[in-house]
């Protein structure tokens, strides 16, 4: 059988509030666009700030003050003035659980458009400066992609999705991932290949996933040979 790339799949790995996932997310949009026609792409929720790590800024994450300033100088990314002003106040609190819950939701109505719901939810949040515990944003968010916002308000109150959401936790602990973002290829037998851990510009990405592919063919040859 030749070498084909049915069922292969892109996973991203990412938090809401992970600074250096807003930072990747022009790369990540921009994979997807060269690659999505070979591959599906799925984006999972990381939880990278549950349960006793949650908080205001000042007291789980004071680093974000300065750290800011480096996934700027690394990415090109910019940190919006209304982001900034809840940075310096120190008082929004950090939790991963509801950003996560609606993109357990959004994926529900446009799976294939998750990536782009991810980056929203971002420059929402580290951009404009809205508040990713308030429904606000997501109401704003479910506009802009054609959702009804009262039903998609309420989805994100049903267990369906908060286990949804968590079902992401579980699979982020099982890939091991202990940063963000991160980045793998599965291929048709549920064999995962790290493409990233942290941030990775496009041309090593693009690299990466071509090596990682040469080297499936190759076994792929090989076995035929045999």
């Amino acid at each position: 059988m030749a070498f084909t790339l049915d069922k292969f799949k892109i996973i991203y790995v990412y938090d809401a509030l992970c600074g250096w996932c807003y930072g990747f997310s022009p790369v990540i949009r921009a994979i997807h666009e060269e690659y999505h026609d070979q591959f599906d792409f799925e984006v999972i929720s990381g939880g990278m700030i549950t349960g006793s790590r949650t908080g205001p800024i000042d007291v789980v994450a004071p680093y974000i003050k300065t750290a800011y300033k480096t996934v700027e100088d690394t990415t090109g990314i910019k940190f919006g003035e209304a982001f900034l002003v809840h940075l310096e106040n120190g008082e929004m609190i950090l939790d991963s659980e509801k950003p996560a819950i609606a993109l357990s939701v959004f994926k529900s109505y446009i799976p294939d458009s998750a990536i782009e719901f991810a980056h929203d939810l971002q420059a929402s949040i580290y951009y404009d400066g809205k508040d990713p515990n308030l429904d606000e944003i997501y109401r704003y968010l479910a506009v802009n992609f054609g959702i009804d916002p009262d039903e998609f308000i309420y989805k994100m109150d049903l267990e369906e999705f908060k286990h949804a959401a968590y079902y992401d936790f579980a699979m982020t602990k099982q890939l091991k991932v202990n940063g963000f973002p991160a980045l793998f290829l599965q291929n048709k037998d549920d064999h995962f290949y790290m493409l990233a851990k942290g941030y990775t510009d496009e041309q090593t990405l693009e690299l990466r996933i071509e090596n990682v592919l040469k080297e499936l063919s190759g076994a792929s040859n090989d076995s035929r040979s045999e």
